[in-house]
């Protein structure tokens, strides 16, 4: 029994899951994903789901999930099917870095998306004080917590579009590796059942 991998002339889809503390920047950062102008957001209460072409045959669902208190219990129910975790971190906000930690660290235990690759954004990169993706991967234990896994941290700024088109890139192929190793995974398994 050969391992048989099959080319589907459809365009693929990688659902992105994109959390982080209230007032990180996720809605933000996800409508400069898709234009270049500046819009005024209001905090997300549930989620927003947009899409954004990367190329002609791949496509990123970005499930934009509020993180207020009473959402992040909800997270758990937004994990399973996610092709990639992109956490977007106030990197500007020192008094909430620690409670941003956390959250991260207990999402990345979650069996759920072991394995799945991670983009922590170290959003509002203009303000002062903002720390550098250095200080945020050693802050974070991203090392530690992402050792599985393919992870990135990137400095960016929601305003400004800085850095996004690097972690665009990054995401997309990050997602796509992801989505490949899972298909090939699924047809081992429905091979090794005949």
């Amino acid at each position: 029994m050969g391992l048989q991998i099959t080319k589907h002339s459809k365009v693929k889809q990688a659902n992105i899951l994109m959390l982080g503390l209230d007032s990180a920047g996720k809605s933000t950062l996800l409508y400069k994903f898709k234009s270049d102008e500046v819009f005024l957001t209001i905090p997300t209460i549930g989620f927003n789901v947009d899409m954004i072409e990367t190329g002609k045959d791949f496509t990123l669902t970005f499930w934009d999930v509020g993180g207020q208190e009473k959402m992040r219990q909800r997270w758990c129910n937004f994990l399973e099917n996610a092709e990639a975790l992109l956490y977007v971190v106030d990197s500007a906000d020192k008094q909430r870095l620690e409670e941003s930690k956390k959250e991260f660290e207990l999402l990345l235990k979650n069996e759920s998306i072991k394995n799945v690759p991670v983009i922590v954004l170290a959003n509002k990169q203009d303000l002062p004080g903002a720390l550098n993706a250095e200080e945020i991967t050693r802050r974070f234990h991203v090392k530690k917590y992402c050792c599985d896994r393919n992870w990135y941290v990137q400095p960016c700024c929601a305003v400004t579009g800085e850095g996004l088109s690097e972690a665009l890139q990054r995401l997309t192929a990050f997602a796509k590796h992801y989505s490949r190793s899972k298909e090939i995974s699924t047809s081992f398994k429905e091979n090794e059942k005949r």
